[in-house]
């Protein structure tokens, strides 16, 4: 697997049309779940490393999910192991606040129009 997809529900059944699984998930202990999951094999429900997890390369997050993972996924991404993570405007839209990748590319080499 390389890509897996957490986030809104409807969003994981386009990914799902374009081949990228995915987990639905509603709220910070879902999305805390799914991410563990993914990231370490961590059967959270369970309390036990599931035995053979398929490891995934890019794990595609809505901004969403981004915020109920908070630090966690912020650990996890100064840590530098797989998979790398991407976020994307859930289904509602961008969040207030948010940079997109562009913006933050303008704003390092200094170019505003």
């Amino acid at each position: 697997m390389d890509y897996f997809f957490i986030g809104d529900p409807e969003l994981v059944t386009a990914f799902r049309f374009v081949g990228i699984d995915g987990t639905a998930v509603r709220g910070p202990d879902d999305t805390r779940a799914a991410f563990l999951k993914i990231t370490q094999g961590w059967d959270e429900a369970a309390g036990t490393v599931l035995p053979t997890v398929e490891p995934c390369r890019v794990l595609i997050l809505t901004e969403e999910a981004a915020d109920w993972l908070g630090s966690l996924l912020i650990d996890w991404q100064l840590s530098g192991k797989y998979p790398l993570v991407v976020e994307i405007p859930g289904i509602v839209g961008r969040l207030e606040g948010r940079k997109t990748l562009v913006d933050s590319i303008r704003e390092a080499i200094g170019i505003h129009v």
